[in-house]
């Protein structure tokens, strides 16, 4: 069967490949095969630096090709780079000198990081950011409509929408700082991470010292990662860890999110608006289904998934080396799509929603019992006894009415003013700072 969007095994490359096309270039085995070039030949010159600039398909064909031979990838690498310099006479005397005194994880952790680099910069965060101010936009707009609060599924204290959007946004932005914050860690020190082919052939050139300048320095001439100074074969992948914990618990948040909207959705505070030609149900005609965030809570848990086996396996490593980290490692690029592919989901289905102010009055107003809390915290403050057991008396399990509750405050020996604004008080006013909450975040 060829190879096509359809036959793809994997939604990310079938179904969903047109979403990921910004990730694809940097988490593929080509994206992995372009990274491992940039790092073999980084410090170089123009020449060898274009190697990685214009680094295409059909290099990355080749060096799979030379690896049906070799049966081993980075040796793959370091033989068609090689050959580049074979028609430039001023690099062949320097063939040599590629992939010196290096062992394959010397190229690969790089590599990964140098991927991680460019997925969270281009891909994860931008995509973050859209959601965050997304979220933010609407809870800002929404700052002052009231909203019935459900603790347990019950009715509780009003909130307004925009406060419990605002939630989220401050919520995320937080998780967005953890994940922008970890340290992409590289390493470059040999076999067992002690130097020892380089000191063979130098013994007086300060090695960890040169290593660290290529690993810190800038791109193009350096990588512009983070030095690790102590490693077994590998670099240890805990700062993977990290990355992927923090990628997971945003995703954690979002999932939260998506069911809390869906929920928001089904009680009619939300409508969705209409897609020419879409169909919500093949047999009921008037669903407008909540697709997006469903779509969006499936691949957030799938991202997670993926995201916590790697944090959990890739830090254990037997001994100074084995590979179970790198058939793992090559699914990197699955997680973070999951997790690209859910932000997406989360933008479409944000821009669809349409507040139904209708549907939270009729819902406050039903709810008079919430109006308990309120009337008796003010009864307690001037010392009055049994206040929330009179209330519990009135309200508990009960339909309440307003006629109810305002003979009860006028029967309160409290202050007329204080009576006053019990009386004037409705579930739809009773939102504390709900709205000044909102509009800060």
């Amino acid at each position: 069967m060829a190879l096509s969007t359809i036959s793809a095994l994997s939604p990310l490359d079938g179904r969903y490949a047109s979403r990921l096309a910004a990730l694809r270039p940097l988490m593929s085995e080509q994206g992995y095969m372009h990274k491992r070039v940039q790092v073999e030949v980084c410090g170089a010159r123009t020449y060898l630096l274009g190697l990685v600039k214009n680094f295409s398909e059909a290099d990355a064909l080749a060096i799979k090709e030379i690896e049906k031979t070799t049966n081993h990838d980075v040796k793959a690498v370091e033989y068609w780079i090689k050959s580049k310099f074979e028609a430039r006479p001023e690099l062949r005397h320097a063939s040599e000198f590629v992939h010196f005194a290096c062992t394959s994880e010397d190229i690969n952790n790089t590599s990964h990081a140098l991927q991680l680099k460019g997925a969270r910069e281009q891909v994860l965060l931008p995509a973050l950011d859209a959601v965050i101010q997304k979220t933010r936009e609407l809870a800002h707009a929404h700052a002052d409509v009231p909203m019935l609060s459900r603790t347990h599924g019950q009715t509780a204290s009003p909130t307004t929408v925009g406060k419990e959007l605002a939630n989220v946004v401050v919520r995320l932005a937080a998780a967005r700082e953890k994940i922008a914050a970890v340290k992409l860690l590289a390493k470059m020190n040999g076999a067992v991470g002690n130097y020892n082919a380089h000191l063979a052939a130098w013994p007086d050139f300060d090695w960890e010292a040169f290593s660290r300048k290529v690993v810190e320095s800038p791109e193009p001439l350096g990588l512009g990662l983070a030095f690790q100074p102590y490693s077994i074969q590998i670099e240890p992948h805990d700062y993977m860890a990290e990355l992927f914990d923090a990628v997971a618990r945003a995703n954690t948040i979002l999932i939260d999110f998506s069911r809390d909207v869906w929920g928001y959705i089904s009680l009619g505070y939300f409508k969705q608006k209409l897609r020419d030609g879409e169909i919500g149900s093949s047999t009921m005609p008037h669903k407008v289904n909540p697709i997006d965030f469903e779509n969006a809570e499936g691949n957030l848990g799938l991202a997670n998934a993926l995201l916590r086996h790697l944090s959990e396996k890739l830090p254990v490593s037997r001994w100074q080396r084995d590979l179970t980290d790198s058939t793992v490692l090559r699914n990197m690029g699955v997680a973070l799509g999951y997790a690209a592919l859910a932000y997406h989901s989360l933008g479409i289905g944000m821009a669809k929603l349409e507040l139904n102010e209708e549907a939270l009055h009729d819902d406050l107003d039903a709810a008079w019992e919430v109006l308990a809390e309120p009337i008796q915290t003010v009864m307690r403050r001037y010392g009055l006894q049994g206040a929330y057991e009179k209330l519990k008396e009135v309200t508990r399990g009960k339909t309440v009415q307003a006629a109810d509750l305002h003979a009860l405050i006028r029967s309160l020996e409290i202050p007329q003013a204080e009576k006053d604004r019990l009386l004037a008080m409705t579930p739809a006013s009773y939102t504390g700072k709900a709205a000044e909450l909102a509009r800060r975040a």
